[in-house]
């Protein structure tokens, strides 16, 4: 799904930020500092929906993929209970791109390569080749390298800015924070060098074993979910050849 597709909810109310606080993988009290990339998880650790949180007065914007905007507003409804929080949709639209950034525009939090972004009346973007930007940093997408299977650990949230191991209890915090404190995780999104190409969700192979999934490409490079264990200098997926790149940042 691409990020142009994105519903822009609105939660108000006086309980929104403590609301928010006790559900999301990050610290909303942050929001005064700017915009908060968070998950709401399941109570197993796994994913349910990635967003963006933009302050707006005393009202909090929610940025989500279309996709997954009804099923979020349910479930935040679910939790809501007795708490003083209003969800709807905003009627406003994002706008974003990587060149200057027009008045009233946020930075993104979890890169500076992914620019800015801006809620208005309007839809779209610069015409930034957003695929080429995610690869060379391996930013993972929404319903496509993030998924419900997905541990947000694995697929470099703590990189991102998206996870905060100080705020106390959230929903799914248990296992986050066993994985974090695992001496080193197993499998993970990865940078890969791509020759070639094959469809997104193609498996890859390592000698002869199962060693994970590649995912989106560009300018020669992919993101792979991997098993470390299994992942070698000569691995394939369908009739691409793969090999490691160094991690980003590294």
């Amino acid at each position: 799904m691409s990020e142009s597709h994105r519903r822009i909810l609105r939660l108000s109310g006086a309980d929104t930020a403590e609301f928010l606080q006790n559900l999301v993988t990050n610290d909303v009290r942050r929001l005064s500092e700017g915009p908060v990339y968070a998950a709401l998880l399941t109570p197993q650790g796994k994913y349910l929906a990635d967003f963006l949180l933009v302050a707006d007065g005393d009202d909090v914007l929610l940025d989500v993929s279309d996709s997954l905007a009804d099923g979020l507003a349910q479930r935040l409804t679910m939790y809501k209970l007795r708490s003083a929080v209003t969800i709807t949709d905003s009627g406003l639209h994002l706008r974003r791109g990587t060149g200057p950034a027009p008045e009233g525009a946020v930075a993104d939090p979890r890169h500076p390569a992914l620019g800015w972004r801006l809620y208005g009346a309007e839809a779209g973007d610069d015409g930034s080749d957003w695929d080429a930007i995610r690869t060379a940093h391996c930013i993972p997408e929404t319903g496509i390298e993030l998924t419900p299977d997905t541990f947000i650990l694995e697929a470099g949230f703590e990189r991102l800015h998206g996870v905060d191991f100080r705020k106390g209890c959230y929903v799914g915090q248990e296992v986050t924070a066993r994985m974090k404190h695992k001496t080193e995780l197993r499998k993970g999104l990865a940078l890969v060098s791509v020759e070639g190409s094959a469809p997104v969700g193609t498996a890859i192979e390592a000698d002869g074993k199962a060693a994970g999934t590649l995912y989106t490409q560009a300018d020669g490079r992919g993101i792979a979910y991997l098993r470390f264990d299994r992942a070698s200098d000569e691995m394939t997926a369908g009739e691409a050849r793969l090999s490691p790149l160094p991690a980003p940042g590294a």
